[in-house]
This record gives structure tokens, sequence and C-alpha cells, in this order.
């Protein structure tokens, strides 16, 4: 299928041309607001003291991801996403909507944020569903590429939260390291999540567009997510703006078991797609297309971890490296497989299956699991 082959290619680079570029603009909005401020000691102070929180967090995500690791550029895109494109392009639109609408603090803060921070960030999630499809399986996909682009807004907004908390512009106090602590505890301790979490929704319902057999469910989906995400959003700004009564009830009470709610699905998403590709990889051995022997040490993290330790053992360092390669074409090939059985192929299907093949068919000869007798090289 050569045209399909093209057109993944443009759509390909039209992705990365696209996202490069408003990654560099919104670098520079971001970086000319940094210098007009005026402080360049507390936005250096604001930096060092928002990246606390980011490697944890990232590290959560990477951890979900461990079945069908993403791309690591598209990951980082996610991020810069977030910590330029989506900030600045927010800005941009609240300042706008503050001198053409009129908008007053309190709706900005309570319904202009919520609606354009989630259009900002999620719009990296519609780019790749639109132009990168291939790279998303589902609603986990969803979700760690929403993580990423939330952590990435969160890390920038932050840094200017903290910045004006330590000058005493944040309107609520003389600043200083008392009010610094206080922003740093509430923003990066207690609730580093909140932006992420927003964002997840958006993310879970462009997971479900990706599998979805009709071409409204493709279309609701993503709206539903957003919709999700704006109120969610709505609702914290809402209760942060009043006594710190209401912020803790609002934590305790709504977001709290929210956010449990949503780990726990990404949790459950994690577990399922161990029981979906081991189904999938079942019906494509029983087509003859990978040995059904190798299943379980492809879909099995334990076993993965095992055959590779293995691998490395009796072959080195390149015979991990090939067993990886092997385990990931398999487990690509799993999703695929997987998103033709539910009758939701993408349009490069067969040449990307066939690819996978070709992969699978030049490495099984130079690997072998633990048991089974090992290649000569």
């Amino acid at each position: 299928m050569p045209g399909t082959h093209r057109e993944s290619a443009v759509s390909s680079a039209a992705f990365t041309v696209v996202v490069t570029v408003l990654v560099a603009l919104g670098a520079l909005l971001i970086l000319a607001i940094a210098a007009l401020s005026g402080a360049p000691s507390s936005i250096a102070l604001g930096a060092l003291l928002a990246a606390v929180p980011v490697g944890p967090i990232v590290a959560c995500y990477l951890w979900l991801d461990r079945y069908e690791p993403e791309p690591r550029s598209l990951l980082a895109a996610g991020l810069l996403w977030g910590c330029f494109v989506a900030t600045a392009a927010a800005i941009l639109l609240q300042g706008i909507g503050g001198l053409v609408a009129g908008f007053t603090d309190q709706q900005t803060l309570e319904i202009v944020a919520p609606v354009t921070e989630e259009a900002c960030k999620g719009l990296f999630l519609i780019l790749l569903l639109w132009w990168r499809r291939a790279e998303l399986d589902g609603v986990l996909d969803g979700i760690v590429y929403a993580g990423m682009v939330g952590v990435g807004f969160a890390f920038t907004e932050n840094i200017f939260y903290l910045a004006a908390a330590y000058n005493g512009t944040d309107g609520l106090g003389p600043g200083g390291t008392e009010a610094v602590t206080s922003t740093f505890i509430l923003r990066c301790v207690i609730s580093p999540f909140a932006h992420p979490l927003f964002t997840t929704f958006t993310g879970v319902g462009v997971g479900l567009a990706v599998n979805a057999r009709s071409t409204g469910g493709r279309v609701l989906w993503p709206l539903a997510g957003y919709a999700c995400a704006v109120v969610a959003h709505a609702v914290w700004n809402t209760a942060s703006a009043y006594d710190l009564g209401h912020f803790a009830v609002t934590f305790l009470v709504l977001m709290t078991p929210v956010f449990i709610a949503v780990v726990g699905l990404a949790i459950w998403s994690r577990s399922s797609e161990r029981r979906m590709l081991a189904s999938a990889l079942t019906d494509a051995a029983s087509r003859g297309l990978v040995p059904a022997t190798d299943i379980g040490w492809v879909v099995d993290l334990s076993a993965r971890r095992q055959s590779r330790a293995y691998a490395r053992q009796v072959g080195g360092r390149d015979a991990e490296r090939t067993m990886r390669e092997y385990q990931q074409a398999a487990i690509e090939l799993g999703f695929l497989h997987y998103r033709y059985l539910r009758g939701t192929p993408p349009p490069d299907y067969a040449a990307r299956g066939q690819q996978f093949l070709q992969r699978i068919d030049a490495l099984r000869p130079s690997i072998a699991f633990p048991g089974q007798v090992v290649p000569t090289r």
C-alpha cells in the first residue's frame, strides 16, 4: 500500500513541523514574559521549585506506559507543548478575553481559564489523533500523553505563581520565603497532579475515539472528555477562589475521589492491556503469524524482564537489544491485530502489519527464551 505509506509519512512530517514551530513560538513568548517580569532571580527560584514534582510524576506515567512504550520524542513533544504552546496560547486567549470581552478576574479564573487552558492542552491530543493516530492504541495511551502535557503546563504555570509569591505580586501578602513556601506546598506538594488530572479526561476521550466503530463516536468521545476536563478544572479553580475551608472540602470530598478513580482507571487499563494482548496474539498465533510459545514471554512484564536478563547473560548487550526489539515488534503487532479484530483497523493496517511480521521473522532466529536452545551466531 504505497499510497498509504506516503500519506502516513506526510502526516507524520506535518505533525512534526507544526508542533516544532508552535513550541518555538510558545517558548519565545514565555521567555519574553519572564524577561519582562523584571525579576530574573525570582523566575530562576520559581523554575527550580517548580521542577521538584516533575520527575516523580513523569516517572509514574512512564511506569504506566511499560507494555508498549510510546516514542520518547512524542512524550517529550507533549511535555514541551504543555510547557510552552498551551501556556502561551492560554495567556494570549485570556488576555484577549479580558481586553475585548471585559471578563473580570473572577470570571477568568472560574470560566475562561478552564475553557481555554483545557482546549490549549487538549489540542496536542487532537493533533495526535489527526496526524499520528498509529501511536494511539487506546485509553492508556491517551492518559499518558495527556499527563505529559499537563505536567508541562503545570511546570510553567507554577514558575510564575512561585515567582509572584516570592515577589509579593500575587496580591496575597508581602512575599518572601514564607509566601513562596506556602505556594510551593499548595501547588507542588499537595496538588501537583491537578493539571495532569484535568487533561486526563480529554486523553480518555481521545483514547476511546481511537477504537470507536462509528464516526459519531470518534467525534463525540474527545468532546465529552474535553467537557469533563473543563468542569473538573472549573470546580477546582472556583474552590481555590474562596477561603481555605472551601478549598479543603472540595479537595477531600470531590477532587480526591476523582483522582483515585482516574488512577484506578489507569491501572486497570494497564492490566487490561495484558489480557487484550494475550488474546490478540493468541489469535495471531492461530493464524500462523507468531509462535504461540512466545506469547507469555511477550505479554507478561516479569517474563519480559526475565527473558531480557537471560539474553544479556548468554549473548551480552547485543542479544538483549535483539530480544527487546523482538518483544516490541510482537507487542505492536498485538495492538494492531486487536484493532483488526474489533473492526477498527487503521487505514495502513496491512502495511504496518507486514512491517511488524517482517521484523519478527528477521529477529526470531537470533533469540532464545529461558529454557530454549540458544541460537548459534
